[in-house]
């Protein structure tokens, strides 16, 4: 049975278990730029899901501090990477029921908008970003419960950093240890500025600067990994 667009947003209100004080900051998130006559997007998802980016990364960072007292910095910052893309964004989207009834034009409908990742993520996104400016964080975290902690744990424990991933493709395919040595250490002592390069016997080593040592051979070790096809960019964004 089709639906009104209002039993639409009825429907998504019993998905999020959330009833929306403003009703339009809601049609607003599910409303495709595609769809809006206004030329600067301000009826459309675009400027909830500027803030919904920034609620979604907040959430995603108190979550790992919270369920991983041991990781230190450089161990949450890639994974609160692979918890915020678009990708995961849409998976949440898509288990939300979003792509169900996300407004669109015409040619984007055709051009089979409601499957696109990008798409769904930045709908998943302008939905926190309304949920918090309606209810606050607590409304946003609610829905972030449902819709992304399932898949977190998951998410954060098989997601490995580049330094930890050379380590094991190294082993695996050369037998050998990744070998990092600072080749460069320059600029103030207040804001120094460390070049390292990391060695696997047989190829070419890869060079990366970074504020700290640990920086240095992180970024290093990205390069050696995009350079061999292991990683491509989308594991790095």
């Amino acid at each position: 049975m089709t639906r009104t667009p209002a039993e639409e947003l009825d429907w998504l209100q019993q998905r999020l278990n959330y009833s929306f004080k403003d009703i339009s900051l809601l049609e607003r998130a599910v409303t495709h730029a595609s769809l809006s006559g206004d030329t600067e997007n301000i009826r459309s998802l675009e400027r909830l899901e500027f803030l919904g980016d920034r609620v979604l990364g907040l959430l995603t960072a108190e979550n790992l501090w919270r369920r991983y007292p041991h990781y230190a910095e450089g161990d949450m910052a890639p994974r609160l990477n692979a918890l915020v893309r678009k990708d995961t964004c849409a998976r949440a989207a898509a288990a939300i029921g979003i792509d169900r009834i996300i407004r669109l034009s015409p040619a984007e409908e055709e051009n089979g908008g409601r499957q696109k990742p990008a798409i769904l993520g930045d709908a998943c996104e302008a939905l926190l970003g309304a949920l918090y400016i309606d209810g606050g964080l607590d409304a946003a975290n609610k829905a972030y419960a449902m819709y992304w902690l399932e898949d977190f744990d998951n998410l954060a424990e098989r997601y490995k950093d580049s330094k930890t991933t050379l380590q094991e493709w190294a082993q695996a395919v050369y037998k050998v240890t990744p070998k990092y040595r600072v080749v460069e250490n320059s600029g103030p002592a207040h804001e120094p500025v460390f070049t390292v390069e990391v060695c696997i016997e047989g190829l070419a080593p890869a060079v990366a600067s970074g504020s700290s040592k640990r920086a240095a051979q992180t970024l290093a070790a990205q390069q050696f990994l995009l350079r061999e096809k292991i990683w491509t960019q989308d594991d790095i964004n």
